[in-house]
């Protein structure tokens, strides 16, 4: 199901998720307690009291995630600096939020203090928290990626009016899977049929998105496969190219990070 709060939003009237809210606030108070209590209980006669742990541990991600959402306005007011990676995505927790920004150097000074007392408690605890697994929204794009290599050199491409090159690939859409996009995206780019069953992961690699306005993130997950046909690019590709390492400043930002993982696998 698409995860687009805006969309959302839109199917209802203001009445209507004000009465939803009420709702659901009111049935967290009279039963929140009840669910915990039961919990505890549950969670010691299953797995004793070591279970106890990972059962707060959920309950406190799930805090975390509501306070994401509810104090979004006031986080990003007093911590970040204009065009950053904003608070407010309901699947992530306020840490993993901070991550994001820290990376793209978007923090305020008293976003960069809150993260230096949190690192003081729990070394790289905002980077360590960011969260590759949370769904797509406006703000952080999924793209799926083919790491061709070939004589420690990668295959990249160059469509029409851009300046810099790109590994292969292109954005995932909602209904299908990494898999499925991939060889979508590189049959329509490459004319060329990646083999299902030969697709292996790479790797997941964030950073800012390229020809996006300050604060959107590209989230690439990159994915080895063998292919049947002869690569031939199509007309929305200018340029089809090999590159080293040493020509890493050739790519996009985002894709400089695989080619430094890949430098360090001794790969490229």
């Amino acid at each position: 199901m698409k995860n687009d709060i805006d969309n959302q939003g839109k199917k209802s009237s203001p009445l209507l998720n004000l009465f939803l809210f009420v709702i659901s606030v009111f049935l967290l108070l009279i039963t929140g307690p009840l669910g915990f209590i039961y919990g505890v209980g549950y969670t010691i006669l299953k797995k004793g009291f070591l279970g106890l742990g990972a059962y707060f541990l959920e309950i406190a991600i799930s805090i975390d995630q509501l306070g994401n959402v509810l104090m979004q306005h006031l986080l990003n007011a007093l911590w970040l600096k204009k065009g950053a990676y904003p608070f407010g995505n309901r699947d992530e927790t306020i840490s993993s939020a901070l991550g994001r920004n820290k990376k793209l150097n978007t923090l305020n000074p008293f976003g960069n203090l809150i993260d230096q007392v949190l690192d003081a408690i729990d070394p790289n605890h905002s980077l360590n928290s960011i969260d590759q697994h949370i769904e797509p929204s406006k703000d952080i794009l999924d793209v799926v990626t083919w790491i061709h290599l070939k004589e420690q050199r990668i295959l990249c491409t160059r469509s029409e009016n851009k300046k810099v090159y790109y590994i292969p690939g292109g954005k995932k859409e909602w209904e299908e899977t990494k898999e499925e996009a991939l060889i979508r995206e590189i049959k329509e780019e490459l004319n060329i049929d990646l083999i299902k069953d030969s697709l292996s992961p790479v790797g997941t690699f964030e950073g800012p998105a390229e020809g996006y306005p300050s604060g959107v993130m590209v989230r690439l997950h990159c994915f080895f496969a063998n292919y049947g046909g002869e690569l031939c690019p199509s007309s929305e590709i200018k340029e089809m190219v090999w590159l080293s390492y040493r020509d890493i400043k050739m790519v996009a930002e985002t894709d400089q990070l695989i080619f430094e993982f890949l430098k360090k696998k001794n790969w490229l």
